[in-house]
């Protein structure tokens, strides 16, 4: 929906190819195996979705969504103690669960676009099945519809089919029966972590693009509470990640409805279990007891779903030639990451932001592919070294093997990191790129590079804060 929102006004027509049927409300869907787990819109991709679509994070907050100050209303638990608290002023992220994004967001996107000039079609229950053209150019898609239901029509068609046309000289292969071919001037791959486009490369006689892979090995799972009491919904959502010597950790954070979401989780050997007491009992294995200790206090109004596709991965689509004219990858297709940083959502929002500069600076145009997707994947660069960062010293095999540049940024990440937790000068330039506001090099200008590695890490509290302290400068 904000790829479309992006090429709203810059584009004469746009199809949307969608292999579920939207729901009615804000439901889970099959078609989004994550959703049922932590979503968050960090600084950065809360300002990304505002540019695209005015007022959203208003709409996300009147549907029920959080709004967490850091470090004052989400507070972590590092190795060394428990984060300070204050008031800094400068992020936010918006906690909600994924229907209500999803329908917030569409029902705004689809609103924008029944204003624009640019006309939407939306194909329910169709699938993709891959692309026309040849290895400089893709000039369309081929899709088929699913369960034997037809088509599916949105706002603002004419409720005619879109033109089956006939299969482009230049594609290799003739349709199946079932299949038909949408022409386009433009195909935009935002089908997230299953994306096929590598194997479709390979039917226009293109390489697949070079992937680079760092799986952790995390799983986790996650489980819907209502506080039946004060003790069972604090001030603060917690966060206490696992770290080296502790493998296991799990988050507690507020969304609508008066409910709270609980995800636990932990890599290879330690993977949380998905019936009722297997959870319960993983939390009391986690590196703090606090949020075991909220379990009494609160009552189910979910089963336990698990998760296990956790790697990040990135596919290199914005190098030299590595994407024909006429086709860009967005989101998760493009660079995917471990889902337990709550980074997706926002890099999504930043990608579509991305696109609709491109084309704000001259439009469709000739290389525009490659302009685009350098684009969009320099709106990625800050998360994924946050992610990789992270998850390299759990990762085995020859995705554990980084080079010498690499492993001196992962160690100097760590010590920042625990750094950040009570120092604030660290904490407000950790919290900028973290909440993807400002470029990765600001974690090494001088100033912060000195403070991190002349002045010791110190302990932080044994328990969480229970209330808000002045922020003060450190020597």
């Amino acid at each position: 929906m904000l790829a479309v929102t992006a090429l709203l006004g810059y584009v004469d027509a746009v199809t949307v190819v969608e292999r579920d049927r939207y729901p009615a409300g804000h439901t889970f869907r099959k078609g989004v195996p994550q959703a049922r787990h932590l979503h968050v819109f960090l600084t950065g991709g809360q300002h990304a979705l505002e540019e695209l679509l005015p007022g959203t994070v208003q709409a996300l907050t009147d549907a029920g969504a959080h709004t967490l100050h850091l470090p004052r209303d989400l507070v972590t638990r590092t190795a060394a103690g428990w984060q300070r608290r204050f008031d800094e002023g400068r992020h936010t992220c918006v906690s909600v669960t994924r229907p209500v994004i999803d329908g917030v967001v569409r029902d705004r996107a689809l609103r924008a676009a029944a204003g624009s000039t640019t006309r939407l079609e939306v194909l329910e229950a169709t699938e993709a099945v891959g692309l026309t053209g040849d290895a400089g150019q893709v000039t369309g898609v081929r899709v088929r519809a699913r369960g034997g239901r037809g088509d599916g029509n949105r706002d603002g068609n004419s409720g005619e089919p879109a033109d089956r046309g006939t299969s482009d000289p230049a594609d290799r292969g003739t349709p199946h029966p079932a299949e038909r071919i949408i022409p386009a001037t433009l195909v935009v791959d935002a089908s997230g972590r299953s994306s096929r486009t590598p194997q479709w490369y390979a039917r226009l006689g293109r390489a697949a693009p070079q992937e680079e892979t760092v799986d952790s090995g995390i799983a986790y799972a996650t489980r819907i509470f209502r506080p039946t009491g004060p003790a069972g919904a604090p001030d603060i959502g917690v966060n206490v990640p696992g770290w080296p010597g502790s493998p296991r950790g799990a988050v507690y954070v507020p969304v609508e409805d008066g409910n709270w979401l609980l995800t636990a989780a932990g890599i290879r050997g330690h993977h949380p279990p998905t019936d009722d007491q297997g959870f319960a009992d993983f939390t009391a294995t986690i590196g703090d007891p606090y949020i075991h200790g909220l379990l009494p206090h609160v009552e189910p109004v979910s089963p336990v779903h698990g998760f296990r596709d956790t790697s990040n991965r990135r596919r290199h689509y914005e190098r030299p030639g590595a994407v024909p004219e006429g086709f860009i990858v967005l989101g998760d297709a493009n660079c995917t990451f471990n889902p337990i940083y709550g980074q997706g959502m926002s890099v999504a929002a930043l990608g579509a932001r991305a696109l609709r500069r491109t084309l704000e600076s001259g439009g469709l145009r000739p290389g525009f592919a490659g302009e685009a997707q350098r684009a969009v994947a320099h709106a990625a660069d800050a998360a994924w070294i946050a992610a990789v960062g992270a998850d390299r010293p759990y990762a085995s095999g020859p995705q554990a093997r980084a080079g010498l540049r690499e492993r001196l940024t992962t160690w100097y990440v760590q010590r920042l990191t625990a750094r950040a937790a009570f120092d604030p000068v660290v904490g407000a330039v950790f919290r900028d790129v973290f909440c993807l506001t400002a470029p990765p090099s600001r974690l090494t200008s001088p100033r912060l590079a000195l403070r991190v590695l002349l002045l010791r890490p110190r302990a932080g509290p044994g328990t969480p804060p229970s209330s808000v302290e002045p922020p003060r400068r450190t020597a």
